[in-house]
C-alpha cells in the first residue's frame, strides 16, 4: 500500500468543511467541521455564512486529517479540490486552499466534480466500482440518476431534479412540522413511529407521458404543507409521525422506482446510491428490497460517507491518478453548475 499515492482531499461545496487523506482505495483520514448550528435559525445554508465559517475552519481541519492520519504534509502525492458543483464562494475557499498546498508541496492538483466524487467514495468501503454502474444521489441540492460507465473518465447524466432536490424538501417539510434544520434526520426519527399509507401523498413525475428519470418534489412539498394547513385551521391535530412516514414513502418511492427502471432499461445491473439523504433508513431499505427483486447490486456507503465530506473528494483525485489523468490548471476555477459529465476540470 505505501507505494500508492496518497491524495489529500478538499471539500468546501455547501456547508461542511471536509479534509480527507486517501491512500489507493484506503481511508487514512476524514476530518469535518460544520456550520450548519449557525444557518439553523434561517432554515437553510446562507452562503455568506458558509464561507467564512469554512474559512475558519480549513487550517485546523487539515491538521486534524494529517494527525489522524499519522502523515506529514510532505507525505502528500497529490491534492483534490471540489471545483463544483457548489456555492461559489464556498467553492472558492476550498480552491485556495487546495492550490496553496498543492504549489507548497509541489504535487499536482485535480479539480473534481462534487457529484463523481460521491460516486467514488463508495470503493472506500466496497472496492472497485463496476463499470458500467449507475448511481442514484441524493442531496440537499442534487436528486441526479448516473450512468457511470468510466468514473475517471465518463460520467452521463440520465436524470436530474427540474426543482426542488429531495433534500430540500425534506427540510422544507421539516420546517411544516416544526422540526429543526437539517430537516432529514428528525423526519426520518419521526417517521419511525407513523403510518407510511396513512396520507396518499403525490408521487411527481410518474405518469406515463413524464420524463422517465427526471425528479420533482415541488408538488409533494405543497401537498404536505396544503394538508396541514386545512388540518391546522380546522383546529384538528396534525399527526406529525403519519405525515413524516408518508412524506418519506412518497420520496423514497420515486426514487427508487426510477433508479431500477434506469438499470433495467440500461442493462446495468449495479446501483450505487450516494449523497446526503442516501443516510436516510426508508431509502436505503426500500432501495434494498427493490434491487433484491430485480436482480440489481446494491452499493451504499455508510452514511457518515454519504454526506458531503473530503474523503470523497481524495478518492476520486485517487482514481484519477491512477488512470493517469492529467492534473487540472494551476488557475482552475469554480464553476457553480459544473456539469456531471465534467469529471475533472
Amino acid at each position: 500500500m505505501a507505494d500508492q499515492p496518497l491524495v489529500l482531499g478538499f471539500e468546501t461545496s455547501c456547508d461542511e468543511t471536509g479534509v480527507g487523506l486517501v491512500r489507493g482505495q484506503t481511508l487514512l483520514s476524514d476530518a469535518l467541521a460544520t456550520s450548519v448550528a449557525e444557518h439553523e435559525r434561517f432554515g437553510g445554508v446562507v452562503p455568506e455564512i458558509a464561507s467564512r465559517a469554512h474559512l475558519e475552519a480549513m487550517v485546523p481541519t487539515v491538521h486534524r486529517a494529517l494527525a489522524e492520519a499519522g502523515v506529514r504534509a510532505s507525505d502528500v502525492d497529490a491534492v483534490a479540490v471540489t471545483a463544483g458543483p457548489g456555492l461559489t464562494g464556498a467553492l472558492l475557499v476550498g480552491l485556495a486552499a487546495a492550490k496553496a498546498y498543492a504549489l507548497a508541496l509541489g504535487v499536482p492538483l485535480y479539480g473534481v466534480n462534487h457529484l463523481a466524487a460521491h460516486v467514488a467514495v463508495d470503493e472506500l468501503q466496497h472496492g472497485r466500482l463496476a463499470e458500467p454502474s449507475l448511481a442514484l444521489l441524493v442531496s440537499g441540492g442534487h436528486s441526479s440518476l448516473l450512468l457511470v460507465p468510466d468514473l475517471a473518465r465518463e460520467v452521463q447524466s440520465l436524470g436530474r431534479t427540474i426543482d426542488d432536490a429531495a433534500g430540500e424538501a425534506f427540510d422544507k417539510v421539516a420546517r411544516v412540522l416544526g422540526m429543526p434544520f437539517p430537516g432529514g434526520p428528525p423526519i426520518d426519527r419521526a417517521a419511525r413511529d407513523g403510518d407510511t399509507h396513512a396520507i396518499d401523498f403525490p408521487r411527481g413525475l410518474t405518469g406515463p407521458r413524464d420524463a422517465p428519470y427526471d425528479f420533482s418534489f415541488s408538488g409533494l412539498k405543497t401537498a404536505v404543507a396544503r394538508w396541514v394547513e386545512v388540518r391546522e385551521r380546522a383546529g384538528e391535530p396534525v399527526p406529525v409521525a403519519d405525515v413524516a412516514a408518508s412524506f418519506q414513502e412518497a420520496v423514497a418511492d420515486v426514487l427508487t422506482r426510477k433508479a431500477v427502471r434506469a438499470c433495467q432499461d440500461s442493462g446495468v445491473d449495479h446501483l450505487v446510491l450516494g449523497g446526503g439523504v442516501a443516510a436516510n433508513s426508508r431509502l436505503r431499505a426500500l432501495a434494498e428490497e427493490r434491487c433484491a427483486e430485480a436482480g440489481i447490486v446494491l452499493r451504499v456507503p455508510s452514511p457518515r460517507l454519504c454526506t458531503d465530506n473530503g474523503a470523497m473528494v481524495a478518492a476520486l483525485g485517487s482514481r484519477l491518478v491512477e488512470a493517469g489523468v492529467p492534473p487540472s490548471a494551476p488557475d482552475v476555477g469554480a464553476d457553480s453548475s459544473l456539469p456531471i459529465d465534467v469529471v475533472t476540470r
